[in-house]
């Protein structure tokens, strides 16, 4: 599944990185977002077309028709591509297509070493882009203010597994025309659900490297998460699979016009 992963940009770049020819209804924050760890249940920013233009709006991650909502579970975050336009669960959100702007996600695998405790990996893509996951939701309307039932999931596939793991998901990721053709209100449900089925990148677009489980807690959130643990740096002087400078990802954030 998806469960962690990284918005550390300006939404600026994310939107050049989009290359949409909409406006944004009701402007945005263009200060860096900064968040190194982002965990379910809380407010992400979220794009979305609406009235001729996006909006961006923060939303929870996580969501549930009020029919699933009688236990105490918490929303599920990932809805499945294989069964989301199709199943009961997600029937009523599948037509609201929204993104999530990222930097990468992690993975954890079992770490042979520490039994106990599994090893996270950041992955991003190969090109150091931003990149967007494909998302529905319970969306609020621009200018409006968040409702207590908005909410979103993230899509995922199992076409190959996980990234590290083969019995993971990972989320469904697209490039910036696909992503625009996910959120544009005249893509057919059929076309929408061949995208999250069958257009999404694969792992040959992606990168990745072990991290400290300190992102294991969701109270760290520093951009010292992302950065390379020395067994990753030994690996990477070795093989060189990766390029690992996250100092440098984490400044372009910051100095980007």
């Amino acid at each position: 599944m998806c469960g962690r992963f990284a918005q550390y940009q300006g939404m600026a770049d994310y939107l050049r990185e989009l290359n949409s020819e909409q406006e944004v209804i009701g402007g945005y924050d263009n200060l860096p977002i900064e968040r190194y760890n982002v965990a379910p249940q809380t407010n992400v920013q979220l794009l979305h077309a609406e009235g001729g233009g996006l909006t961006i709006a923060a939303v929870r991650w996580g969501w549930a028709p009020h029919w699933a909502m009688k236990g105490k579970m918490p929303a599920p975050i990932n809805a499945r591509a294989e069964t989301v336009a199709s199943g009961k669960f997600f029937k009523q959100i599948w037509p609201y297509r929204a993104l999530v702007a990222a930097d990468g996600w992690y993975e954890w695998v079992k770490d042979e070493t520490d039994p106990k405790h599994k090893q996270p990996y950041f992955i991003r893509l190969r090109s150091g882009e931003p990149m967007f996951f494909a998302a529905i939701g319970q969306l609020p309307h621009a200018g409006s203010e968040i409702g207590e039932d908005d909410g979103f999931v993230i899509i995922t596939a199992d076409a190959q597994g996980g990234m590290l793991d083969i019995h993971d998901r990972r989320p469904v990721v697209l490039p910036a025309d696909l992503a625009r053709e996910w959120i544009d209100p005249n893509t057919t449900s059929q076309r929408a659900e061949q995208i999250v089925q069958e257009l999404g990148l694969q792992s040959e677009a992606f990168e990745w490297y072990q991290v400290s489980k300190a992102v294991g807690n969701v109270k760290n959130t520093g951009a010292a998460l992302i950065g390379p643990t020395r067994q990753a740096l030994i690996d990477r002087r070795r093989d060189a699979p990766v390029s690992c400078d996250w100092r440098e990802a984490a400044r372009s954030s910051h100095s980007k016009p």
